[in-house]
């Protein structure tokens, strides 16, 4: 049954077949294809059919809302499909809380919890209205509402203005979705998940999971299982003991008493095993010195840890029932030293970070563990732009019904001129050195500078940024610039993002890796030229060489899997900025001589700004050659 609502592209019906057949075997399609494949579409189309037949449940998985409101369109063409768009809690999304500035900070749990306080019933009847107004909610006026496929926002107010929550009735109706858009938490969180199945009714075995740009899933799941425990975390502590009383709580040990020492431990840390920016701490290192410093044993520690949690579930309790943030600082502290004493050393590296806020950190070195869920389930497809090497993603996750696949884009390839230089390096030893960094001033300037259109400038961070800023590179190029700046409000990179796209002849400064690089589109000519300075390879760090290690062990080639393969897909993430349609063109030009051992098919130019000209029909009427070699 082909549910496919368009007309076929180039490529795009042998996509969906091939989802399709390896789907209904019940085998996980890994699929690279190029911009302007369709992947979304094609991804819906190649396993609602197998869905239908099989009594299955399709779970998308994206990384951002526009995402989620792209698979309700392409559901509602497509037609007869039952769409829910599911999203984590927050303050803003609840009318009975957004207008308190005290939840806003709230995390999805903290909010689930004291949603919990608003929907309990008393003599009086319940705390919500919108809750309470779900016992009569008519679900099939609500499901011929989502036969409409509203996108997430609109869905929300018209709830409100039936006076209805639109986060549980959203509960109540995913039995009857064919499709359900959620964020990746739902399915690789463990207990999200299981509530998933629960609120479901069915087992994780009777899902298709699909997984948008599944290049960010490594990074994902390796911060599902990472934690860290802060200086100021401490001193939170330290505050909430005061304002709730500083308990006893072991063997007259206080609240402040651990954190104390708990500080001497991370101060003593800091001074012994940071270099720059972390250090590798020796196996068991918090727990011996915390049993030295206190006198205890390690039954001890645990029984402390577990004391501080339940003081914690106290003080929350107490926050919740007058309708404040339930959070306790004091339950924080004991969750850490259990997690700390209980986790794998197998995959985990466990690390002092310094800086303003110096912390402990166990850092998951592998993301498969996580990864479970895509093998557990009836089938997952993955896909991407930029999963090249495919097989290097597979084993990566520890995938085991894979079936890889590349297909090429569906637009000309004649459409983006991809150029390298040899003149620069942007290693660490070199980047600053005098003559290097004067050619690379040059060559960004000359590059941009030779011709007028909307030009994207991709720095390796946003300290490189800055200190080619200090040196007057924005003065140089005598156009309106606008930046990506570090911690930058999303509403406000939001704005600067929609200023630079309907300007002429701006330029963006960004960092390649940056959330500019990745999910946003630039139309027609938005963005026809794109400045990559250096390769974002990772900072070498002692976190960088423990993970190299240990990829070595499992693969044999730690270098490829921790720098050289993910620097890449983050290039080739920005470079695909400027080819979102068959009539977009651009230019990619990469300052970094080390260009040329990434498989990234750019040409060496000796004459950038000349080719740059030529691609853009000036070359023509000046006269002047261009000069390439392979």
């Amino acid at each position: 049954m082909d549910v496919f609502p368009y007309e076929y592209r180039p490529g795009q019906r042998e996509l969906v077949s091939f989802m399709s057949d390896a789907t209904a075997d019940g085998m996980c399609p890994v699929v690279e294809a190029g911009t302007g494949m369709g992947k979304t579409i094609s991804a819906l189309a190649g396993t609602i059919p197998t869905a239908r037949a099989r009594d299955l449940r399709i779970l998308y998985l994206t990384r951002t809302k526009s995402q989620q409101a792209q698979v309700i369109r392409e559901c509602g063409a497509i037609g007869d499909v039952i769409c829910i768009a599911l999203q984590g809690r927050s303050a803003s999304s609840c009318p009975m809380m957004r207008d308190d500035p005290d939840l806003r900070s709230g995390t999805p749990e903290e909010i689930s919890k004291l949603c919990s306080e608003f929907k309990r019933k008393t003599e009086t009847g319940c705390h919500c209205p919108y809750y309470a107004n779900l016992e009569g909610a008519d679900k099939e006026h609500w499901l011929s509402v989502l036969r409409d496929h509203p996108d997430p926002a609109s869905f929300a107010e018209i709830c409100e203005e039936a006076t209805v929550c639109p986060y549980e009735l959203m509960k109540q109706l995913l039995p009857h979705a064919d499709v359900i858009a959620a964020s990746y938490p739902f399915a690789f969180i463990p207990p999200i998940l299981s509530r998933m199945e629960e609120w479901l009714g069915i087992t994780r075995d009777r899902m298709i999971l699909i997984a948008d740009e599944a290049h960010n899933l490594s990074d994902y799941l390796r911060d599902t299982q990472t934690y860290e425990y802060s200086l100021r975390a401490m001193e939170l502590v330290d505050r909430e003991a005061k304002e709730q009383g500083d308990h006893e709580i072991h063997e007259g040990l206080t609240v402040t008493d651990i954190s104390a020492v708990l500080k001497e431990v991370l101060t003593y840390a800091v001074k012994e095993y940071l270099i720059d920016d972390d250090g590798i701490l020796p196996p068991h290192f918090v727990e011996e010195e915390l049993m030295s410093r206190l006198g205890v044993t390690s039954v001890a520690i645990d029984r402390m840890a577990r004391g501080l949690q339940d003081l914690g579930d106290i003080i929350e309790e107490r926050r919740k029932q007058r309708r404040k943030l339930p959070r306790s600082y004091i339950g924080s502290m004991g969750r850490f030293l259990e997690l700390w004493s209980s986790g794998s050393e197998n995959c985990s590296v466990s690390l002092v970070l310094g800086g303003d806020n110096p912390c402990f950190q166990s850092y998951c070195m592998d993301p498969a563990p996580a990864a479970t869920p895509l093998n557990e389930c009836y089938s997952s497809v993955l896909m991407s732009g930029t999963l090249d090497p495919i097989d290097a993603f597979v084993k990566e996750l520890g995938l085991e019904r894979a079936v890889p696949r590349h297909f090429d884009g569906g637009f000309p390839p004649d459409n983006l001129l991809t150029l390298y230089s040899d003149r620069v390096s942007m290693r660490y030893e070199e980047r600053f050195l005098e003559e290097n960094y004067r050619s690379l001033m040059s060559l960004v300037c000359d590059s941009v500078n030779a011709v007028r259109v909307n030009t994207a400038v991709f720095f390796p961070s946003f300290d490189v940024m800055d200190r080619m800023i200090g040196d007057g590179l924005e003065s140089r190029l005598g156009r309106d610039v606008y930046h990506e700046r570090r911690d930058m409000p999303q509403s406000e990179l939001m704005e600067t993002f929609d200023r630079f796209k309907t300007s002429e002849g701006s330029v963006l400064f960004c960092v390649t890796g940056g959330r500019i690089s990745e999910g946003l589109d630039f139309p027609d000519k938005a963005l026809e030229m794109a400045v990559l300075i250096g390769i974002p390879y990772p900072k070498p760090t002692a976190k960088l060489r423990a993970m190299t290690r240990y990829y070595d062990m499992r693969f044999g080639d730690g270098r490829a899997y921790v720098a050289t393969i993910p620097a890449t897909r983050k290039m080739r993430q920005s470079i695909g900025r400027l080819i979102r349609s068959e009539t977009d063109r651009g230019v990619a030009v990469l300052l970094d001589r080390r260009v040329s051992n990434l498989r990234l098919g750019a040409m060496l130019c000796y004459d950038i700004p000349a080719a740059v000209r030529a691609f853009f029909d000036i070359a023509e009427r000046s006269g002047r050659s261009v000069s390439f070699s392979e």
